[in-house]
């Protein structure tokens, strides 16, 4: 990548400090890993307890028991918890923070023409990560989430962008050694547990199910890449604010899913009834109103990108002034000066992360 094309696009301020620690490497097994999740007792939350009362929404699978393949999936909303208190333990940050960075990996991943998948496990990484930590600066905020895109980049992508890339983006402000310390450092606090069932996963699940017409090329997309990109759209919104991390990821794809199809439709594809996933859907209705206030999501052509993978590819569009009118359609924000969901953009947040000109 000539840097003359991207030198402009990324003109961050180098506010973000440093500091190394010394990480273990111990990597887990894939059998550990479930022998782990048959003991519940770590956990620090039990709200996805009865998760596994859902029934299987899968066809018969050639290559797999569909049973197992479903109860897998499940069995990691259990493991990889995550949860929007973990601002209790980081006084210093503000959810509005969390938005802007989260923002900006969209906008990085569009530019690299990451996967959909990879720029929403770097999301999950950075949120359970969060959960593992104590007062964390807002100046480390940057380092931690170019770094959780820079592995979940190296998990999904066949060609992931190089090293010094990642650096490139952030205008100096995080070095390439200053990634590679804190890259063992996150897969020490995940116990290099780096693969859940993202938001993105059980949307394409649901998406799947929902057109199949052949349980024998089950793996073959048989999808409305348009219908896809739309609901795609509201999950890129919603998921920047905060209160997103109040629902398993099934439910929020569910939830997202039930705005553009009836709910027998919601229930065949997911198994879920309306009662586990009204209030997602009661709380994204804010998001979906502003999602239709603003032009038609469309397919994008990227170079090197085949027709039948664009919808794959992250996009990225002026999501935080969408959110600041998303909280204005909540009932219960406070359309007045001050208020924390008005001025998600403020003048002094604006310089956190500058957008990108295109």
């Amino acid at each position: 990548m000539p840097p003359a094309v991207k030198k402009q696009s990324y003109e961050i301020q180098k506010r973000w400090s440093e500091e190394g620690t010394s990480p273990c490497v111990l990597v887990e097994t894939p059998h550990k890993e479930l022998e782990m999740t048959r003991d519940l007792s770590g956990f620090k939350q039990f709200r996805f307890k009865n998760i596994f009362i859902k029934t299987s929404p899968l066809p018969c699978l050639s290559w797999a028991n569909s049973d197992d393949v479903w109860i897998k999936m499940l069995n990691k909303e259990l493991k990889y918890v995550h949860d929007k208190g973990f601002l209790q333990q980081h006084p210093k940050l503000k959810p509005k923070m969390r938005a802007i960075l989260l923002d900006w990996l969209l906008e990085v991943s569009e530019v690299y023409t990451l996967h959909r998948e990879t720029a929403y496990l770097a999301q999950d990484f950075f949120d359970r990560f969060m959960l593992t930590q104590d007062d964390m600066e807002k100046d480390r905020l940057q380092l931690i989430g170019i770094t959780a895109l820079f592995i979940a980049s190296k998990i999904e992508e066949i060609y992931p962008p190089k090293l010094h890339e990642f650096a490139y983006v952030t205008d100096g402000a995080c070095e390439e050694e200053a990634i590679l310390e804190m890259e063992l450092v996150m897969l020490k606090a995940l116990n290099w547990n780096l693969c859940p069932e993202t938001v993105i996963t059980w949307l394409k699940l649901y998406a799947q199910v929902e057109s199949l017409k052949d349980g024998v090329n089950f793996l073959v997309p048989q999808f409305s890449q348009d219908t896809y990109i739309q609901t795609t759209q509201l999950l890129d919104l919603a998921i920047l604010d905060i209160n997103a991390l109040d629902y398993p990821y099934g439910i929020l794809a569910a939830a997202a899913f039930s705005h553009f199809f009836s709910f027998d439709v919601v229930h065949k594809v997911s198994g879920l009834t309306w009662d586990s996933i009204a209030p997602c859907v009661r709380w994204m209705t804010p998001f979906m109103r502003t999602v239709s206030a603003c032009p038609r999501a469309e397919l994008k052509d990227f170079k090197k990108v085949t027709s039948d993978d664009r919808h794959n590819i992250q996009t990225h569009v002026n999501y935080l002034s969408m959110l600041s009118n998303a909280h204005r359609r909540q009932p219960d924000s406070q359309a007045t000066p001050g208020s924390p969901r008005v001025d998600l953009l403020t003048n002094q947040m604006k310089g956190e992360f500058p957008r990108r000109h295109t």
